[in-house]
């Protein structure tokens, strides 16, 4: 079994169009924030330290996307997330989005690492690659 975290989200009026259904791109806000807050809260390592303390970052390199059924106002979207490949500067994830049963969006993709600085990859840091490690040995 694939160790899994999963996040609530609700659909705010802010992600719908005039039709009150999710607008496909409001997915990738969504899909980032799940990725951003499983950083912080699994990874130990958040946005607020890359960028400001470690100078880093982790632009996404690809992503695809598949939209199942759509999503409205008012809905609870229950997002999970897993890690497939941990690489030495680079992440990628499977993440799924569901109402109930429904399966509603679904996407890969793979980050990469950054020295800010420089804007090139870097090896993740030695805690972050730890934690990150002991997510996927769970089950």
């Amino acid at each position: 079994m694939v160790a899994t975290y999963s996040l609530e989200q609700p659909v705010m009026f802010q992600h719908c169009d005039p039709a009150q259904i999710v607008f496909y791109p409001r997915y990738f806000e969504m899909v980032n924030a799940t990725i951003e807050t499983w950083f912080d809260r699994v990874a130990d390592y958040s946005y607020l330290t890359m960028f400001n303390q470690a100078h880093s970052g982790v632009p996404t390199a690809a992503i695809e996307a598949r939209f199942h059924n759509p999503s409205r106002l008012g809905d609870i979207l229950l997002w999970t997330l897993q890690v497939t490949k941990l690489g030495k500067s680079s992440i990628s994830f499977a993440i799924e989005a569901h109402c109930g049963a429904e399966k509603r969006m679904s996407a890969s993709t793979t980050l990469v690492h950054i020295d800010g600085a420089k804007g090139k990859s870097a090896p993740w840091p030695d805690l972050a690659r730890v934690n990150i490690s002991n997510f996927m040995e769970k089950e």
